[in-house]
């Protein structure tokens, strides 16, 4: 049974591809990518934790982190759920709660974990995390 739900659900997301209400496929991701650049950028100049790396060294704090989280990526993802379920009231005889929970994830979630880590990596690499320094040079010290 739960092998036909999986082997259904994988044939419904692969059909929502190419078939009604497909440009969500791009925007949503989009939206969550947005959402997650200026999260990573933040995390970068608080010197927060990466993302997924706080979820590997540190479950506990990766909670709490994803709770504060939500707040930006979770628009995103309820959007996601009203339009698969308007999907598949429209393509479907009734609305399957597991594909929707699926589709969302994957359209919402996924792509915001992964963009918001690669954001911070990248911002601290590029040196947005740290302080600048203001003071003048030794040299210039010595002839004042």
């Amino acid at each position: 049974m739960l092998f036909e739900t999986i082997a259904r659900g994988w044939d419904n997301f692969v059909d929502r591809l190419g078939g009604p209400m497909s440009f969500r496929f791009l925007m949503q991701p989009a939206m969550a990518i947005f959402f997650a650049v200026r999260a990573g950028l933040n995390d970068a100049r608080q010197n927060n934790p990466t993302f997924l790396g706080c979820a590997l060294s540190n479950p506990s704090s990766w909670r709490a982190r994803m709770r504060l989280s939500w707040k930006d990526v979770g628009a995103v993802f309820i959007i996601a759920v009203i339009l698969d379920a308007i999907y598949q009231v429209v393509v479907h005889p009734g609305i399957f709660a597991l594909e929707l929970l699926i589709t969302a994830t994957v359209l919402a979630l996924v792509p915001y974990m992964i963009v918001r880590d690669l954001t911070s990596r990248v911002a601290r690499w590029t040196g947005v995390g740290k302080p600048a320094d203001r003071s003048p040079p030794a040299e210039k010290k010595s002839q004042i």
